[in-house]
């Protein structure tokens, strides 16, 4: 296969998972998740870190700073607009791709990410370096059970 096929083959293939990403996170399968859902689904995967932690207190806090920190930067990426969706699918809704709005979609997106970064990633440190060295070990461990095996300790029972 020549060179330039296979770099606008990866550039499709590129731009489609982006696009995918983006269409995934815009929003639920069956519509719009709303603030009490998204507070239920919220609430089980902290007290089943909090359970599989064995946190204490202190590190429930700080636990729940990080949770509100994510959900905040989940908001942010979103944006205002009421129908990420929608929007993603304009791109591609003419006879060509359109490349302007997908553009500027994604560096809408990625401001939205960066402008939020230093918050989360503080949140999360705050959260980690409260750990001990066991709860640690045991975050490393599901991590890497997670990675080989799809699933993990927030996705199973």
């Amino acid at each position: 296969m020549k060179p330039w096929i296979k770099k606008t083959l990866a550039g499709v293939f590129g731009a489609t998972i982006v696009l995918g990403g983006l269409t995934a996170c815009a929003g639920h399968r069956h519509g719009e998740m709303g603030p009490e859902k998204i507070a239920e689904i919220r609430g089980k995967v902290v007290n089943r870190v909090s359970s599989k932690l064995d946190l204490n207190d202190a590190q429930k806090l700080k636990l729940n700073a990080l949770a509100d920190t994510l959900q905040a930067q989940r908001a942010a990426f979103k944006g205002k607009t009421p129908d990420p969706r929608a929007e993603v699918q304009a791109i591609v809704a003419g006879a060509t791709f359109d490349r302007a709005r997908a553009q500027a979609l994604m560096e809408e997106k990625t401001r939205a990410v960066q402008t939020a970064s230093p918050e989360v990633i503080a949140a999360m440190a705050d959260f980690y370096d409260s750990l001990n060295p066991a709860q640690q070990q045991k975050v490393r461990d599901m991590m890497d059970r997670r990675g080989r095996h799809g699933g993990g300790w927030m996705s199973h029972g």
